[in-house]
């Protein structure tokens, strides 16, 4: 695999919490490959990380309600699409909403939408780099101050 000719790909998405009962409840959704992970899609031209990453939750999800509480992490990968070799680098922001309830974006292949504690989501989330990102936000949220 040559890397070099890798066509490069930036993408930012969230790791939405809301509290439950003074617990961080995480959202997570489902693709049409029925893997669970994080909103995310494409930074447009000129557009700053953060704004795509609030912009690609609120498509994904229907969560409008949404205040970025800090970056998280920032992961990538390799993978083939039609032939070339894409090598993507995503930025994760933590965010938090006060919604409860999802619309999955069904047209982006978005197939469900599910809040999860910690560890169900930990379980449940299909790639190791995303279990990563979960981790670190759940470790952020332990030094946050809590939102009245």
């Amino acid at each position: 695999m040559n890397r070099k000719r890798a066509r490069e790909e930036t993408s930012a998405g969230g790791v939405v919490f809301r509290l439950d009962r003074g617990q961080p409840l995480f959202l997570l959704i489902r693709d049409s490959y029925q893997n669970w992970g994080f909103p995310k899609g494409h930074v447009e031209a000129g557009e700053l990380p953060e704004t795509a990453a609030v912009r690609e939750v609120t498509e994904e999800t229907g969560l409008a309600d949404l205040a970025i509480r800090g970056s998280l992490d920032r992961i990538d990968w390799y993978f083939r699409f039609r032939g070339q070799l894409i090598h993507k680098v995503c930025h994760f922001y933590l965010m938090e909403t006060g919604e409860k309830t999802t619309s999955p974006q069904r047209a982006e292949g978005i197939t469900a939408c599910r809040w999860s504690a910690y560890d169900g989501a930990h379980s449940l989330v299909s790639y190791d780099n995303a279990r990563q990102v979960l981790r670190r936000a759940q470790e952020m949220l332990a030094g946050l101050p809590q939102r009245a």
